[in-house]
């Protein structure tokens, strides 16, 4: 059978999911809003073959843990009984960016590896049935289908709940630095930190303002409005994370250097750069900037201790097939 390969982005969420209402479909508790990033993506290629007696698997030249490998071939499980398929794969996937530091390689990971398997399993999907299918695999990977400015509705059902375009990569020249101050996998995963989510006693209260953080978010991205779209980024990633660190046990994904980083961000801001943070579930900081900011939030960057790289990012497009192992 042929090999597929295909290309997918990680993504930042601006709005966040933080527990699930269920686990087995992936459902979030919330809906959410994301943007593609350019410069951190996973490449993955899938071949059935009737020769291979298990599926076999190669991310970055590295073995997986068992877990891993069983929930990648869970996945594909779920391609094959779609596809009526009784073959094994071969899979190679690799990263541009480290795994497990709050950079999305999950969503990536799966978005890729759904596109690929699925074609290369003889299905033609649509974009939502992709969003959907990639959701089951990782409930974040369903916005890395889609182009540009995201939302993924949480929905009710399975069918319900998968991500589309709200705005195309070109629609905003806004810019993502992604601070990596760590290239160490985390201790606690996601999945098992939506697990906690609902022991925080700030859980509740958190889902209960999340529709009008929606809908603030939409108003500025349709607006242009950076300011008032970084405020409110900002604030929601306090949230998250405030939910994070008083859950039972409590999961602490900050480091020195990602406070560091976020008190300097509010003292350039006061002297009048106009840069805000995010932060996913770990403690890599995004800096989100104008485009014409990008020079300066670089430079302001270089001055902090304990960051191993920068991944500048613009908006991008999602998922996509390569051909020829060309971009």
């Amino acid at each position: 059978m042929k090999k597929v390969t295909a290309k997918a982005p990680a993504n930042i969420a601006f709005i966040k999911y933080w527990g699930k209402k269920d686990e087995k479909l992936r459902l979030p508790a919330n809906s959410s809003i994301s943007m593609n990033l350019s410069g951190a993506c996973t490449t993955t290629s899938v071949e059935f073959d009737k020769r291979l007696a298990k599926d076999e698997f190669f991310i970055d030249g590295e073995s997986l843990a068992v877990e891993e490998r069983d929930r990648l071939s869970k996945h594909l499980d779920l391609i094959r009984k779609k596809a009526g398929l009784r073959v094994f794969a071969e899979v190679r996937s690799k990263n541009n960016f480290p795994k497990g530091v709050g950079i999305a390689s999950s969503a990536s990971g799966f978005a890729a590896l759904t596109m690929a398997a699925a074609k290369a399993a003889g299905l033609g999907l649509s974009e939502k049935e992709l969003s959907i299918l990639a959701r089951l695999g990782s409930g974040s990977a369903c916005r890395s289908i889609p182009d540009g400015f995201v939302e993924w509705r949480t929905g009710k059902r399975s069918k319900d709940s998968y991500a589309y375009s709200l705005f195309p990569p070109e629609y905003w020249d806004i810019c993502d630095l992604i601070a990596v101050v760590g290239e160490k996998e985390k201790k606690v995963s996601s999945t098992e930190g939506h697990a906690l989510a609902q022991s925080s006693p700030f859980y509740r209260a958190r889902i209960i303002g999340i529709p009008k953080k929606i809908r603030e978010i939409k108003k500025a991205l349709k607006d242009k409005d950076f300011t008032k779209f970084g405020e409110v980024s900002e604030r929601e990633a306090i949230n998250m994370h405030a939910v994070m660190m008083t859950s039972n046990p409590p999961l602490y994904y900050w480091s020195p250097q990602t406070q560091a980083v976020i008190l300097a961000v509010e003292e350039w801001r006061d002297s009048g750069l106009e840069v805000y943070f995010t932060i996913d579930a770990g403690p890599s900081v995004h800096l989100i900037c104008k485009s014409n900011g990008i020079a300066k939030v670089r430079k302001c960057l270089s001055g902090i201790m304990g960051i191993k790289r920068v991944i500048i990012n613009y908006p991008a497009a999602g998922a996509r097939f390569l051909t020829n192992g060309n971009n």
